[in-house]
């Protein structure tokens, strides 16, 4: 139709009222064919009353109009303009997008284009609504990854967070790690122990492409035990550039919903990404703190430990133990069979030196010859027969390089708190390294506290 001004109701209410004198013009006409004498109709005073006949019928179409249409527009504009503000008001922080049925939703009582109108901004204001919470929950779950810089709390964390965001009771997350596939943390499963080797997991880790399992009644999938009769189970690769870092399982008691799926592919790249860089962050904390020679933890990052554990020590009441072990003449092994079998003496008294502690027990290399032995919760008594059993291992070992036989002693010193009652770790390092001089002194290859 032709626009007359750029008012649609303005534009209404022309061409009503024009329709109306049109209709008040052409009705007398109209009553001469119904039988009505001329003398009555061709008046210029029954045109004049069905033109405004005409008019107050237009006038009564533009109110009608403005009521039943024109409340409805308003409405919808009311509408989409408090949802503008909205977005204004939460743009840029960590707010959601508070949109319910109840303080968003047109009324839809009509099956016409009105109402068409109405049920389209309703299920945009859904979707929008939808698309803006996967947004705050992307950033947050991106937020809380990238806080978390260990493979272990990174990976608790994010299956935490992962399934309370797509509600769903259990999972498991798996990390490749030193060529092997290891479960880091798990919600909701009772057994997980073959996870790493279920083949469905490692398809999925191999192919880099996600696998839906779904679960008829009567059977359940191997290696995958839980509280209650799963329904679906999904596989997701963990894949950085084109390579699988590890795998998320995720089971539930009902089907996932395509937008799960969807979501998955959002949350999966965020994952990626912190678990890429936790590796790495792993990778980059055990080269500064392992001795690349012995492969034992070196002195700065060894005797940070020992700060660690005294502290923990003092707190909780608890026993601690230093062995400081030097290797006697070793400068002789070096002047006459060289550094090559002098580094091959240092790592076999290393790794004797491991075989004979419990699990939590700290070796260092404290530089060139010297090491030390933090036991956990070791008595005075303890760490004499640790010192004790590590020294006659090495007195009874003979080294063999090609057709050499190199033999070593050690000679040892200790210290034990709270038998010996310090204030600080390296009162106690000094008390041990007082006792090893004494040692040396005295002939060597013993031990002494």
């Amino acid at each position: 139709m032709i626009r007359i001004t750029k008012r649609v109701f303005s534009d209404l209410a022309i061409w009503m009222m024009g329709f109306g004198i049109l209709v008040g013009l052409v009705f007398p006409f109209f009553m001469l064919l119904l039988g009505i004498e001329p003398s009555i109709v061709m008046t210029w005073w029954f045109f004049a009353v069905c033109m405004l006949a005409g008019l107050c019928v237009g006038a009564v179409n533009i109110m009608l109009s403005h009521r039943i249409v024109g409340d409805r527009l308003n409405l919808l504009a009311k509408h989409m303009k408090d949802i503008e503000n909205h977005l204004k008001s939460i743009t840029g922080s960590a707010q959601s997008m508070d949109c319910t049925p109840a303080n968003c939703h047109i009324p839809v009582d009509s099956e016409d284009a009105i109402g068409a109108s109405s049920l389209a901004f309703n299920n945009l204001v859904d979707t929008l609504a939808k698309s803006i919470q996967i947004e705050m929950d992307i950033r947050a779950y991106t937020q809380l990854l990238s806080t978390h810089l260990e493979t272990d709390h990174l990976c608790r964390n994010a299956l935490t967070s992962l399934n309370m965001m797509i509600g769903c009771p259990s999972g498991a997350i798996l990390v490749e790690d030193g060529g092997e596939l290891r479960v880091y943390h798990t919600v909701g499963l009772t057994k997980s122990s073959s996870l790493s080797t279920n083949p469905l997991i490692l398809d999925s880790m191999q192919t880099l492409k996600r696998n839906v399992i779904n679960i008829p009644e009567d059977v359940m999938l191997e290696g995958v035990m839980t509280s209650f009769r799963p329904r679906e189970i999904i596989v997701e690769p963990i894949v950085y550039k084109h390579q699988s870092l590890g795998a998320v399982v995720l089971a539930s008691d009902q089907t996932f919903s395509p937008e799960v799926l969807d979501h998955l592919d959002l949350f999966g790249t965020s994952l990626a990404l912190a678990l890429h860089n936790a590796i790495t962050h792993d990778q980059v904390q055990k080269l500064a703190a392992i001795d690349p020679l012995t492969n034992v933890y070196n002195r700065r990052f060894g005797l940070s430990r020992l700060h660690e554990e005294f502290v923990r020590a003092v707190k909780q009441n608890m026993a601690l133990a230093v062995l400081m072990i030097d290797i006697d003449h070793f400068k002789q092994v070096n002047d006459v069979y060289g550094h090559t079998v002098g580094d091959r003496v240092l790592r076999t008294i290393a790794g004797t030196t491991r075989t004979q502690m419990r699990e939590g027990d700290i070796l260092v290399r404290l530089g060139g010859d010297e090491f030390m032995v933090v036991l956990l919760g070791a008595s005075k008594a303890d760490a004499l027969e640790v010192g004790e059993a590590i020294r006659r291992q090495i007195d009874e070992k003979h080294i063999k390089y090609g057709e050499q036989s190199i033999h070593v002693t050690l000679s040892l010193g200790g210290a034990s708190f709270p038998e010996l009652d310090v204030e600080y770790e390296k009162d106690l390092l000094e008390a041990a390294d007082q006792a090893l001089y004494r040692v040396k002194e005295s002939g060597r290859n013993k031990m002494a506290f």
